[in-house]
Formats: C-alpha cells, structure tokens, sequence
C-alpha cells in the first residue's frame, strides 16, 4: 500500500511546509541577527531571516497542523480509518508536537543560513542539497526529541515519532522535498519579478 504511506507522510509534512512558506512570504521587519556580523565579517544570517517570519511562520504552520489533526480524528472515525493518520496525539499534546515540526522547520533553515553565510554564500544563491532539505531535517530532529521527552512523560509503549514515521516516509520526504522547494522557489521567484514590472509600470 505504497499510497498510504506517501499520503501519511506527506500528512505530517504540510504543517512544516506552511511555516516555512509562511516564514517568506509574511517575513520581514527586524532580522534575528539584529544587523550584526560575525568574527569572519560577515553577517551571522542575513535579513532574510527575520523575528516576524520565525513566529508567524510557526503559528500558521501550527493552525494548519490543528486543522489536520481535526480531519485526522474525524477519519479515525469514520470508513477511512485504514488510512491511518495522525492527528498529532490530540490534545494537549499535539500542541508541543505541532510546535517542534513548525519551530524545528524555521530553526533548520536559520541554522543551515548560519552555515551558509560562513562559506560565503550570499541571501538567494542556491546551496544544494542544503536550502532543499534544511527545514525538514530540522523540523524531524525536533520533532524526535520533543516525542520523546512526551514519551517519557505519558509512560506509555508508544512515542509519536517512530509510530507514525517510519524509514519510508522519511525516504519519501527526503527524496519529494528538494523537487516541491525548487518548483515553489521557482514559481515564487517569477511572480516577485512580475510583481515588481507591474510596479515600475
């Protein structure tokens, strides 16, 4: 049943493609580095990381994650439950894991910028495989540990991460991911330049 698995995995990753698209297109305002550079002279991330888009990222990323985790719980119930998705452990606890995916998205990519100023790379050139899979390693090493200090706490036989991620949904995540974030940069990149002819008409 190779369908369910990439409808489970992908299921999970839209709450982590919403902050990070969201961290984008509504970011601006002050950078998270505040303007200041590094010991090597350049800048410790770039203003294109900004306060505004890690946490409005994370919040819409989040909303999103509740909405699905509503939809999970009503096929659970219903003829689709075959399917098998996750609502995200359901309250209370769906709210630390939404936040890991989200938050843990946002902090891979502004940890991957941090790396990437240090080699010289300016804000918008392409450093792959890098930029394509930042916020999703990020968004799975948080997730990992923020399931298993949940896991600890309940005492239960099962923690989230590995039930409901398992080696292929996390290979399909990695192979997908690069060729949805080249298309979406692409398809964002043309718009922006129409935008601004429009302007200068």
């Amino acid at each position: 049943m190779e369908y369910i698995i990439i409808l489970q995995a992908f299921w999970i990753v839209i709450p982590i493609y919403v902050a990070n698209a969201s961290a984008v297109i509504v970011g601006g305002g002050i950078p998270i580095d505040f303007g200041k550079s590094w010991k090597d002279g350049r800048r410790i991330l770039g203003d294109g990381k900004t306060w505004r888009g890690l946490l409005s990222g994370t919040f819409l990323g989040m909303t999103a994650g509740f909405g699905l985790a509503v939809g999970a719980t009503y096929l659970s119930e219903s003829d689709y439950t075959f399917l098998g998705l996750t609502n995200f452990e359901g309250f209370p606890f769906m709210i630390p894991i939404l936040f890991s995916l989200c938050f843990g998205a946002l902090l891979g990519d502004v940890i991957e910028s941090f790396f990437k100023r240090r080699i010289g790379k300016d804000r918008g050139q392409d450093w792959v495989p890098f930029d394509q899979l930042d916020f999703l390693l990020g968004a799975l090493g948080l997730s990992l540990l923020i399931s298993e200090v949940i896991f600890l706490l309940q005492g239960t036989s099962e923690q989230w991460f590995f039930e409901n991620l398992g080696f292929w949904h996390i290979v399909v995540l990695l192979v997908v991911t690069p060729f949805i974030h080249i298309s979406a940069n692409v398809l964002f990149r043309k718009a922006k330049q129409r935008h601004t002819k429009n302007i200068k008409v």
